[in-house]
């Protein structure tokens, strides 16, 4: 695998914290992202503590500055906030991988609707607060943050990443391929977060009539 460390910016909250734990048990380097460095520190610890691997903690913009892929795992509240915390961090050749979903819990409403956003997509929301020209992709939304952190448990699942570049989303897409269960498929262009960020609710909605937590996808007809 190319990439052999990841910044995970929310890497405190549940999804960021499963999939951190996720990669190191599969033996990539983690750095957890956090507002404030001392809870970065010890979400690291803990995850260290049950996954094993290499994990440490540091203030967003550092953690961001860390890694040539960084995750972004903010609730869509808190992203305009975080995006611009980071923005110096982010050089030409960084990968950002968005996984915000504009649900409409965001202002009060159900988390099975989502928000329309001016840009398009969260993710394209993200990008407008980077340096012109980042390395933009979308992914991870399908994933349950509570089958992340249940490490007992195969993960099982698709990943659709979308991108600005075809390189970009085959490197994201090696990440997602070092979790057991899950296999990378690719979404195309970035635009199609649009698409592919609404899935989240569909299963949020989807989890509340079959009465769990970890429902997810699987694209059928692809070749081996």
């Amino acid at each position: 695998m190319a990439t052999t460390k990841v910044a995970v910016i929310g890497g405190t909250g549940d999804e960021g914290s499963g999939l951190a734990a996720r990669w190191a048990k599969a033996g990539v380097e983690v750095v957890i992202g956090s507002r404030d460095a001392e809870r970065a520190q010890a979400a690291a610890a803990k995850i260290q503590k049950l996954a094993g691997g290499s994990v440490s903690g540091l203030e967003n913009a550092a953690a961001a500055a860390s890694a040539p892929i960084v995750v972004v795992t903010v609730p869509f509240s808190g992203q305009a906030a975080i995006y611009r915390s980071i923005a110096d961090a982010i050089t030409p050749e960084t990968i950002v991988v968005d996984c915000t979903v504009p649900v409409a819990a965001a202002v009060g409403h159900k988390a099975t609707k989502v928000l329309g956003v001016w840009e398009g997509s969260a993710a394209q929301q993200a990008q407008s607060l980077l340096p012109k020209g980042t390395i933009m992709c979308a992914g991870f939304h399908s994933l349950a943050a509570a089958a992340l952190n249940d490490l007992d448990r195969e993960m099982e699942g698709d990943v659709l990443v979308c991108g600005t570049k075809k390189a970009a989303r085959q490197e994201v897409g090696e990440l997602v391929n070092a979790i057991p269960g899950l296999k990378y498929v690719d979404a195309g262009p970035l635009d199609n977060a649009r698409i592919i960020e609404p899935i989240t609710s569909l299963l949020i909605g989807i989890n509340m009539r079959y009465k769990t937590d970890r429902s997810g996808i699987r694209i059928s007809g692809l070749p081996e």
